[in-house]
């Protein structure tokens, strides 16, 4: 798989390739108060969520606070989504004033309503079109433009290494592969043969995604599928720790109801400081919801926080869990 030597390439501190765990783009959750908290627990890179190019353009205000960014990540990733390219050009020169280390292309989004426009998935069904899309924002900044790919559509239509191909080919910096289909959405298990596969194949980077739901998962990824990286999605949702844990290099077992509520405590001011009083209590309610799971008493801690709305409220239930 050559690469095309007019892309820029992927670039990060030397610190960040020892323990290159990443903060995968997580709508709904990825947003700047708690990729600062995966930021300070030691994840080498966050992405955004996923912004819609097209928003973007049109100059949709809330599709900005998608983009912010907290001072303590030093540096971030932005993830865009949509099918045309020079709408995604546009977007990745906007985009570059905020001065990510990488601008992603999402193409592995297996929301309806997403591969309705054309996007995410959709764009696993051409992988000309991807190439095109690359090449259109390669050509639109500096900032180098990465993919995000799963293995295919379907299992009729396993086609990782001619997405991932085109996209190189292209100029693209790094690949991501979460190692499952479309269809399978995120049910059945990740393949980690295809990110292996895809790993020993390309010339780039190739960061691997899916079934990383511990530390100790996300070692063996590495160890198992020669990957430079690992995204982590799902298993960070309410357990930033796993960052923690993977810098001291292993699962630290439990996390103690204390050390829970602090971080809940910090990640909620942040919110706060960020996005209002109000939306964050609000938003926040989900975060709670993923942090108490497999607490103990954590059904009825998680009966009450659905029905707070101030940090009043929220800081009560930390304070019992701190003891």
């Amino acid at each position: 798989m050559n690469h095309n030597s007019a892309s820029h390439p992927f670039v990060l501190d030397e610190g960040a390739w020892e323990a290159p765990y990443f903060l995968a783009p997580v709508a709904g959750y990825s947003d700047a108060a708690f990729r600062a908290v995966c930021a300070e627990m030691g994840a080498a890179l966050c992405y955004t969520e996923m912004v819609s190019a097209e928003a973007l353009v049109r100059g949709h205000k809330k599709t900005k606070i998608l983009l912010e960014r907290d001072p303590v990540e030093m540096a971030y990733a932005i993830q865009l989504f949509g099918a045309n390219p020079a709408t995604l050009a546009a977007a990745a020169e906007m985009v570059s004033k905020y001065k990510p280390v990488v601008i992603d292309l999402n193409c592995g989004c297996p929301v309806p309503k997403i591969i309705k426009a054309g996007a995410g998935s959709a764009l696993l069904r051409t992988p000309e079109k991807i190439g095109e899309i690359v090449r259109a924002m390669r050509d639109a900044t500096s900032i180098p433009i990465s993919v995000k790919l799963r293995t295919g559509w379907d299992k009729d239509s396993i086609n990782y290494l001619e997405t991932a191909g085109a996209a190189i080919q292209a100029g693209a910096c790094a690949v991501t592969l979460h190692g499952r289909t479309r269809t399978q959405g995120y049910l059945g298990q990740a393949d980690w043969e295809a990110i292996r596969d895809l790993s020993a194949r390309a010339d780039v980077p190739v960061f691997g995604s899916g079934d990383v739901f511990s530390a100790r998962a996300a070692i063996d990824m590495r160890a198992r599928t020669g990957c430079a990286g690992v995204m982590i999605a799902r298993g960070a949702i309410g357990n930033p720790f796993i960052f923690a844990e993977l810098r001291e290099s292993g699962d630290a077992g439990e996390i103690p109801s204390r050390r829970v509520a602090e971080t809940m405590e910090h990640h909620l001011s942040l919110a706060v400081q960020r996005f209002g009083e109000k939306s964050a209590c609000m938003e926040f309610r989900k975060h709670f919801c993923a942090y108490t799971k497999g607490l103990p008493s954590g059904a009825q801690l998680r009966a009450r926080a659905v029905r707070c709305s101030t940090f009043e409220e929220f800081s009560q239930i930390f304070k019992e869990m701190k003891g």
